[in-house]
């Protein structure tokens, strides 16, 4: 662009794809560079007010002005942005701009860890339907492979992996001992791209300090709800937030599935206190929602939610690879979507023997109540949904 065009832009305003900036404020104009990158493209002016559009020049050296622009540009991003850099000496003083150009690649840009997107005149953090069609829009697919841009091997909990290394027989005290950067690295959980080492999502889900802090991962815990009725439309009794590492997650909404109202049996004269489905097949529904859900849908939870009549799991995705509902119900062979994650939770204890888990809960439910558990997905809506019926219990 030539000054004539930023003139011309100046005298149009801010809006969609122009901001004005006064002076150079790395936080806000990184901001505005990287929605501007994932948006529609932009100018960013510096040396001009906000409210007024009169030009006031940018107090800083010039020179050192280029060299920071250009610096940023280069590595002030998740990744380099690709802008043209401009500056003209009005005689009110310097005004610099940067010409950012729609961006695309695998992935959306990064700033200061987070993605942002042009909203109006504003740079603002997309909501969840909004990420996930523009991680859509750049063809990213997330897998547990698949690095998280934000999270570096300090993001992960040394001491959790460790203790899961213990779990499975090895020795993580005796010398000599790889680096962290090389077991984490073995293991699936970082890998190593451009001279620089990032967190998978497995590591991140796995044994992350904070798994749900980042873009990618923000919607993959479990949304747990209590109903009074039979559906949706009936009043919400309880609402809980089952997050944390895939463990914590199971650990969480299975306690709180354990903290609702319980039924009474009797067995004589004798009162006992029942859950309100077995916990074995409880437990296992969520595990398996959790572990094969298709963390390529980034914008949804699963869903674990309690009516008067039944209990359902839901799970982002269709079965994995290919499987059909029948072959699960058959207690055919699992083929994972996520391998590293399966082997996670079955080492730590909290899955049974692959293949077994459709027909330990059918027999966990015939003898809880005489009903069957209900198997079903959605490929259009990308969802699998088991439904547990709250028949009679046998006392």
């Amino acid at each position: 662009m030539e000054w004539l065009d930023i003139l011309e832009l100046i005298e149009v305003g801010e809006n969609e794809t122009t901001e004005f900036k006064r002076g150079y404020d790395r936080r806000s104009v990184g901001k505005a560079v990287c929605a501007f990158a994932n948006t529609y493209g932009g100018v960013v002016i510096l040396g001009v007010e906000d409210g007024s559009q009169e030009i006031v020049g940018v107090s800083e050296n010039n020179e050192q002005l280029q060299e920071r622009l250009t610096s940023f540009l280069q590595s002030g991003c998740s990744t380099p942005v690709n802008a043209r850099l401009g500056c003209h000496e009005d005689p009110r003083g310097w005004v610099h701009w940067i010409e950012v150009p729609k961006q695309r690649g695998f992935e959306p840009l990064y700033y200061d860890g987070r993605v942002w997107v042009r909203r109006a005149r504003s740079s603002v953090e997309p909501s969840a339907q909004e990420r996930q069609e523009l991680f859509n829009v750049f063809g990213y697919v997330l897998t547990e492979e698949r690095t998280i841009q934000a999270a570096s091997p300090v993001d992960i909990d040394i001491q959790v992996f460790r203790s899961y290394l213990n779990t499975l027989g090895l020795d993580t005290e005796s010398e000599p001992q790889p680096s962290d950067e090389e077991d984490l690295h073995t293991r699936g959980v970082v890998k190593e791209i451009g001279g620089k080492w990032y967190a998978t999502l497995y590591g991140v889900l796995a044994f992350g300090k904070t798994p749900q802090s980042y873009p990618q991962t923000s919607s993959f815990w479990i949304e747990c709800v209590a109903y009074e009725g039979n559906d949706r439309s009936s009043s919400v009794l309880q609402v809980s937030e089952a997050k944390g590492r895939l463990n914590e997650q199971i650990d969480r909404a299975v306690g709180w599935f354990k903290s609702l109202a319980r039924f009474e049996t009797y067995h004589g004269l004798v009162r006992e206190d029942r859950l309100l489905l077995p916990l074995p097949a409880m437990r296992e529904a969520v595990v398996n929602s959790v572990v094969h859900r298709d963390y390529a849908i980034t914008g949804s939870m699963v869903l674990l939610e309690v009516f008067r009549n039944c209990i359902v799991v839901t799970s982002p995705g269709t079965l994995p690879n290919h499987m059909s509902t029948e072959s699960v119900r058959a207690g055919a062979h699992p083929r994972s979507r996520n391998e590293l994650m399966a082997n996670f939770v079955l080492d730590s204890g909290y899955m049974e023997r692959r293949g077994r888990v459709w027909p330990l809960m059918r027999k966990a439910m015939r003898e809880f109540n005489g009903t069957e558990p209900e198997l079903s997905q959605n490929r259009d809506n990308k969802f699998v949904r088991v439904i547990f019926h709250q028949g009679d219990s046998k006392g």
